[in-house]
């Protein structure tokens, strides 16, 4: 019932989304208020309002994501009137689900379907990554960005209370787990077949990079929103994260991370775009 439930839910999302006359996507807020089970829209405002406030915090424009409109809304035997609305960009979406009543079932689902939702759009529309033809290519990118963000991840976990490098290794197993279904570091080199020397990320294809990749962002995210303290806390926090985005990969019918080959080491192709440079 409740695998049911989510992928409904998560594709109720995706059937709200509209596109205006240049071809830009947004949601309305009225209509996404109704998906989160707000049925006060007065009460969603406030909502709104946590997300504008977070917006102009993370430097983004709040009116290129939430622009006003008049909307027309049916009132029964055929009549209309009109109302304020609001037109939602997928990053307001996102900022949204974030400030929502985390009690609902739904939001906990909209807050994993607009986090990897939006980190996939800003991959997409990276022109290095649009360039890019070929998986070695793709490996590449994505390895180095997984690589940049675990700075800011041991960062974030670091302000948490994750001091020591025996204890930030606990919490990246953690990480693992959640999104390997349970499997640490050392019970995916078995998996995959790799030596204790090899690192997991250097054997790793482009969509199980993504998939890690995502896992580091919103945990650092998670991290600094919610100013996560404690060791403990950090560590649920990061099994957290992982699992939701395990779900969102199983709801959308991909493979596992686990269940994907292994690659060749990311250094071989490091070190023949060397030797063809030169």
């Amino acid at each position: 019932m409740t695998k049911k439930l989510s992928k409904q839910a998560l594709s109720v999302f995706e059937q709200i989304r509209m596109t205006d006359e240049k071809g830009n996507e947004y949601w309305s807020a009225r209509q996404l208020a109704k998906v989160l089970e707000y049925t006060d829209f007065r009460n969603f405002s406030s909502v709104i309002a946590k997300a504008k406030e977070a917006c102009q915090n993370s430097g983004q424009p709040v009116d290129n994501h939430i622009v006003e409109f008049n909307d027309m809304v049916p009132i029964g035997s055929g009549a209309k009137r009109e109302v304020d609305n609001l037109k939602l960009s997928r990053y307001a979406c996102y900022l949204i689900v974030q400030n929502a009543d985390p009690n609902k079932e739904v939001v906990a689902l909209g807050q994993t379907y607009f986090a990897v939702q939006t980190r996939l759009q800003e991959i997409r529309q990276m022109e290095e990554y649009n360039s890019l033809s070929t998986e070695d290519e793709r490996r590449l990118f994505l390895r180095n960005e997984v690589a940049k963000h675990n700075i800011h991840l041991a960062a974030a976990a670091k302000e948490a209370g994750v001091i020591e490098p025996v204890d930030y290794a606990v919490f990246q197993n953690h990480g693992y787990m959640g999104l390997y279904g349970g499997l640490d570091a050392k019970a995916i080199h078995r998996k995959k077949g790799l030596k204790k020397s090899q690192q997991i990320l250097d054997h790793m294809g482009s969509t199980e990079l993504a998939a890690n990749l995502f896992r580091a962002t919103q945990t650092e995210e998670k991290l600094r929103r919610e100013e996560i303290k404690g060791r403990q806390q950090a560590n649920q926090t990061h099994f957290e994260v992982g699992k939701k985005v395990r779900k969102t990969i199983e709801e959308l019918g991909g493979e596992m991370p686990e269940s994907l080959p292994t690659a060749d080491s990311i250094k071989k192709i490091e070190k023949a775009r060397m030797i063809y440079d030169k």
